[in-house]
């Protein structure tokens, strides 16, 4: 009988434990708790409704030599892409020696998933929880073949704001932070009190890891997954309530998430749940080399009608 209890007591800590280690680090709030946004029912800007005047104004102050430091890749047929994407360019001649001065010309045709290659701006079509979307609009609701009917990234526009970059690898004292390593809140807090710098709300706030020294280098290792921040760090920021979260990885968070049960949450967290953009791919070399943690945040996405995203060229002013 004693071995029997035994036997049942081990079975059940056994279950118990498997139990524990199927539950997840971290599961989405309900719709109920999520929706209408704090932008208001219909709402389809989210944390864009922070480029206002002041915002703009606010920018400007940062600006004292008038340098400009671009923090966007080239695009080209060399660049590290995400599985299942796509960049082909194929030049055309469009003329060929039209009148007497011999005039020709030349274009272009790209096929590519515009809204996801490159440096790249996410938009709130682009992620779902079971196919609804920020503020709860439902895919079945808004998709067409040609385009998204709401939250498309034409609704956007040009950003213009304060911008922070949290050099996380300058903290660490690394170049490069190892794929596997979570940016946490301590981190975030550390480096923002080296820099002598706090966030405001409607920043763009962009993360230096040193991954995009891979960017064209080291491609395949620049896919293979990348360092950034985890869901506490994640919750942490947009409580901070920016316009955007920025990095040079392709997810700015981390990835694959040290919880296998959970897929790419930080894109759930800020896409989803709170409607805060994300830009990924940044080139940030040059930036952090110079020590620059505020600047003048400018960029625009393309005029996509109904896209889930906008390859971009955003640049830093100061």
């Amino acid at each position: 009988m004693k071995h029997q209890a035994m036997s049942i007591a081990f079975a059940a800590t056994l279950i118990a434990s498997v139990a524990g280690a199927q539950t997840p680090s971290w599961t989405p709030p309900p719709e109920s708790a999520r929706c209408p946004s704090k932008w208001g029912a219909g709402d389809e800007r989210g944390s864009a409704n922070h480029m206002k005047p002041a915002s703009v104004l606010n920018a400007i102050k940062l600006i004292k030599t008038g340098e400009v430091i671009e923090l966007g890749h080239v695009l080209s047929s060399d660049m590290p892409l995400s599985p299942g994407r796509t960049f082909n360019m194929t030049v055309k001649r469009t003329a060929g020696a039209q009148g007497t001065n011999t005039r020709t010309g030349n274009e272009e045709i790209i096929t590519a998933e515009m809204g996801q290659v490159g440096t790249q701006f996410d938009g709130f079509t682009h992620q779902s929880q079971n196919n609804v979307h920020y503020n709860c609009f439902k895919t079945a609701d808004i998709e067409t073949r040609s385009g998204f009917t709401k939250l498309g990234i034409q609704n956007v526009g040009m950003l213009m704001t304060r911008g922070v970059l949290i050099d996380i690898a300058g903290y660490k004292g690394v170049d490069m932070l190892a794929n596997t390593y979570e940016v946490t809140v301590a981190d975030l807090e550390g480096a923002l009190k080296k820099q002598n710098v706090s966030l405001q709300p409607g920043d763009a706030v962009i993360m230096n890891t040193g991954w995009g020294k891979l960017w064209g280098k080291d491609n395949a290792r620049y896919r293979s997954g990348s360092p950034g921040i985890g869901v506490k760090a994640g919750e942490w920021l947009i409580a901070k309530d920016p316009m955007l979260l920025g990095g040079d990885t392709p997810p700015v968070e981390i990835s694959p998430n040290p919880d296998k049960l959970i897929s790419l949450p930080i894109h759930h967290l800020a896409l989803v749940i709170h409607g805060v953009h994300l830009l990924e791919n940044l080139k940030l070399d040059e930036l952090s080399a110079r020590g620059v943690s505020e600047f003048a945040f400018i960029m625009q996405p393309l005029k996509l009608q109904g896209a889930t995203g906008s390859t971009v060229a955003p640049v830093a002013v100061r």
